[in-house]
């Protein structure tokens, strides 16, 4: 095992962590804030964030280059209902997999992941527009039910266009108060 990856990835998801948790506790969501992503400690998903941990982007796209496909990822997503990947099922006559509907405290657990991912991973290079780039770049390939894409296109925009602090305050009024 490769100690310097051992500790740069449990510094970069203690790092994460720590900042979905400020976010969430922007937002009154402390239960999100104190549970989020403890799935990563797991070996399923710990073991493979070491061995392809690099501090620049997420070690499942190493594992995924490898192997084909990510099994942390895999395990990540099934447990943690703030990724969109969580909410698909297979709905019809035809059963075709299709996103559903993401519970509100769950799309804002997901908002404040995102725009903490793109701070750690981009460092004192981070802008409020690189959450909505990254969406963009990964948008056609993802199932979500659209009220949610609508609503998070919109937010990620609202960061873009207007920052940080007036998002939060408009997700806490607008979003959050309707729950």
């Amino acid at each position: 095992m490769n100690f310097k990856n051992l500790l740069g990835h449990l510094h970069t998801v203690g790092k994460h962590r720590r900042l979905v948790r400020k976010y969430c506790f922007k937002l009154g969501l402390y239960r999100q804030g104190l549970t989020h992503d403890l799935s990563k400690y797991s070996p399923t998903e710990f073991l493979p964030g070491i061995k392809y941990y690099t501090g620049k982007k997420s070690p499942n796209g190493g594992e995924r280059e490898e192997k084909g496909f990510s099994t942390a990822w895999m395990h990540h997503k099934g447990r943690n209902r703030h990724h969109i990947e969580y909410w698909t099922d297979y709905v019809g006559p035809d059963k075709e997999m299709v996103g559903v509907p993401m519970p509100v405290k769950y799309f804002c657990e997901m908002f404040c992941d995102r725009v903490a991912a793109s701070r750690i991973y981009n460092g004192d290079a981070y802008t409020d527009a690189m959450p909505l780039e990254y969406y963009y770049r990964s948008k056609e390939y993802r199932l979500m039910h659209p009220s949610t894409k609508e609503l998070l296109e919109k937010l990620l925009i609202m960061l873009r266009d207007r920052g940080e602090e007036a998002t939060f305050a408009y997700i806490r009024r607008h979003i959050l108060k309707k729950r």
